[in-house]
């Protein structure tokens, strides 16, 4: 079984590396190659998660392994979602390395299978958690498409105008997304938390970053639709926020031991 993840690694890493070298070399024949692996990558990685939650029991995201595996997942669906109803591929060159990196970290996590604690033994697991992967992966996305936005206003010309029209506006969408998600990862651990240790909100350090993640994308929301905020400066915060995004995924299990920790 870990042998299908590590298939999906090495294919993710050669195509982010194709991708880069038909960008540098203008050869579109191995951007078409790169694109390719990436869709066997994922495909790869997707049969490693079935079987993964087969073999456990239960859906495959109860550890940290587990959740950066099904991250990296999500950003790689939602790269090839995006990339086939945009018909274009000019995000693959920030998204595909997010995915690949994404993937690193869960390569560097223990693999190991064990029973769900007695407190993830709910129906909640499931919503809780699944919606943590969507909200993060569509924030990460909204942080490429900004970081993409930044490399492309340098250039001048109408049909730049348009692409950067198009990256404003699926960054917003993206965050809008996310931003749905994270409420109901916030209200659904909530819930969870009131059955399982008799209080809805315990400050433990994973809640209050991912309140201060979500505080976070409201502003932006604020500022896009209220203030009618647009172009580099919410770009900049996309990429900015991204960052914040990866400590209440990573850093937080790491540096602030809390009730999350297991997972």
């Amino acid at each position: 079984m870990k042998a299908l993840f590590f298939v999906a690694f090495i294919v993710y890493a050669a195509a982010v590396v194709l991708q880069f070298t038909g960008i540098a070399f203008k050869k579109e024949k191995l951007l078409k190659l790169s694109r390719i692996l990436f869709v066997a990558a994922f495909a790869v990685h997707s049969l490693f998660t079935i079987v993964r939650g087969a073999k456990a029991g239960r859906l495959p995201l109860s550890n940290q392994f587990e959740f950066a595996n099904g991250f990296a997942w999500g950003v790689a669906l939602m790269l090839i979602i995006l990339r086939s109803r945009l018909k274009g591929d000019w995000l693959s060159v920030t998204a595909m390395p997010m995915t690949l990196l994404v993937m690193t970290y869960a390569a560097l996590q223990p693999m190991e299978i064990h029973d769900l604690m007695p407190a993830l033994r709910s129906g909640w697991f499931g919503i809780h958690i699944g919606s943590a992967v969507l909200s993060y992966s569509a924030f990460v996305l909204a942080g490429c498409v900004g970081l993409r936005y930044l490399i492309v206003s340098k250039k001048n010309g109408e049909g730049e105008k348009q692409k950067l029209e198009q990256m404003d506006y699926l960054s917003y969408r993206l965050v809008a997304f996310g931003f749905l998600f994270l409420t109901i990862v916030i209200l659904s651990g909530a819930i969870w938390a009131e059955q399982a240790w008799s209080s809805f909100w315990t400050w433990d350090p994973k809640e209050v970053w991912a309140l201060i993640t979500w505080i976070i994308y409201a502003v932006f929301l604020h500022l896009r639709l209220v203030a009618k905020h647009k172009g580099a400066r919410m770009a900049w915060f996309l990429v900015i926020a991204v960052p914040v995004v990866f400590f209440t995924f990573a850093g937080v299990n790491t540096l602030i031991p809390g009730m999350h920790s297991y997972g």
